[in-house]
């Protein structure tokens, strides 16, 4: 064999090395989501076939392992065989070094070409554009399957009893969890496909899951309600005192709730009728009772199957905590982008202070001050609950504690429930006191 063969062999055997590095790559990364929109939009059946070799990725794999060990072996011989000699020729007035440098050049120029262009290359390429290259190599990839069967089922035989005998799985799994949505999320927001707004009404919407009703919840000392024995100008005044759209109505006490009334439909009655009793079935709505432990995703369910966008809130002791509207529960997903009345739960004053009312969820005061997360989380929602759960007592003015570099300083309480904290940064100080 020439010099010239030599070299035409080679370049074979590289084009056969990079196919098949390329459809290694290519065919372990594409990924199952774009695949099947590939073959369900755009008709591509070659994106099934790929994705029906990724559930067993065995018979590709030792087919790629015969070919790469195959060439390289057969590159290796002609290497030696044909362009050694070559160099030795050329080297053959360099005295006792030329045979050693001539096996030396001999293995840089073959392994450097293979290196190069019959892995390296080929291997970007795969993982620039993984579903394309796969469904592009699928079909030949499948015609080497057939042809190298025998091998194929006795190396693949092999392994599977071996993977067998130690209990691995070798299916591929593609669950996709909450955690990997995040990071799409975060890697499309970071790419600029999805705008600011976007991005931040997808993390609201997974938020509904994790948090519950009371996070939003309009708390029990803040509810306004009428006595169903209540007479015309008393309900009139402590509307005018407190214009909500709907009220409560109770037999004495908030844990008798029998009912609420809307105001409209009540002002209306008000300008037909002089009296009208609460408990006129023109007026009293049948209210709707959830528990607190619900997640706001329930919350939305519940409000979708029973008609209502109103509901009372009770613990396990049938105590009422408070009252959630859909319009609560919507502005968890629209957030800030809602323009509201209400002052916000979390104002900064500085750039390294901050004002957070006492009842702020957790998952705001994370986002706001870049806290990945609370101690014991589970046992409480609110800012407010976080210090309490860590004083261990009934929380004062000037209490405080120092955690994730940040100093949270109740600087106002109310009925012995902290209703604002002075937050300051405190530099790289890790802890809590």
């Amino acid at each position: 064999m020439n010099i010239f063969e030599a070299l035409l062999l080679l370049c074979l055997l590289i084009v056969i090395s990079a196919f098949v590095s390329c459809s290694e790559l290519a065919l372990a990364s594409a990924r199952k989501i774009k695949l099947q929109v590939m073959a369900k939009d755009g008709g591509d059946t070659r994106a099934l076939d790929v994705i029906n070799m990724q559930q067993q990725p065995g018979s590709f794999i030792t087919v790629v392992q015969i070919g790469l060990n195959a060439v390289a072996i057969l590159a290796g011989i002609v290497g030696e065989a044909a362009i050694r000699p070559y160099f030795g020729k050329l080297l053959e007035n360099a005295g006792s070094w030329g045979s050693t440098v001539a096996s030396l050049l001999t293995f840089s120029l073959v392994t450097g070409s293979f290196i190069l262009i019959a892995d390296l290359m080929p291997k970007r390429m795969a993982m620039t554009h993984p579903e394309a290259v796969a469904v592009r190599i699928v079909r030949p990839m499948m015609f080497l399957i057939f042809i190298l069967k025998p091998l194929v089922w006795v190396f693949d035989g092999l392994a599977n009893a071996i993977f067998k005998l130690f209990k691995i799985s070798t299916v591929r799994q593609e669950q996709l969890t909450s955690e990997d949505i995040y990071a799409v999320v975060d890697a499309g927001a970071q790419a600029g496909v999805l705008k600011e707004q976007e991005h931040y009404l997808i993390e609201n919407i997974f938020d509904m899951q994790e948090r519950t009703v009371t996070s939003t919840m309009s708390t029990r000392e803040y509810i306004a309600y009428f006595d169903k024995h209540d007479d015309s100008d008393t309900v009139l005044e402590i509307m005018s005192e407190k214009p909500h759209n709907k009220f409560l109505v109770c037999d004495g006490d908030l844990e008798r709730v029998i009912g609420y009334i809307e105001s409209h439909t009540l002002l209306t009655l008000f300008l037909k009728e002089k009296d009208v009793r609460l408990t006129d079935k023109r007026v009293l709505r049948k209210a709707l009772f959830i528990p607190d432990t619900l997640s706001l995703y329930d919350v939305l369910e519940t409000f979708k199957t029973s008609g209502e966008d109103f509901a009372v809130v009770v613990n396990e002791y049938a105590l009422v905590v408070g009252v959630v509207t859909l319009k609560d529960v919507m502005s968890i997903v629209m957030g800030e982008l809602v323009n509201t009345e209400e002052e916000p739960q979390i104002i900064r004053r500085t750039e390294d202070t901050w004002l957070v009312d006492g009842a702020t969820p957790l998952t705001d005061v994370m986002r706001a001050l870049d806290i990945e997360e609370f101690p014991n989380s589970e046992n409480y929602e609110t800012i407010a609950g976080f210090m309490m759960y860590s004083l261990r007592k009934i929380p004062k003015r000037t209490d405080f504690l120092v955690y994730a570099g940040y100093k949270f300083e109740i600087i106002d309480t109310e009925n012995l429930k902290i209703d604002q904290l002075l937050v300051s940064k405190q530099g790289n100080m890790v802890g809590k006191i």
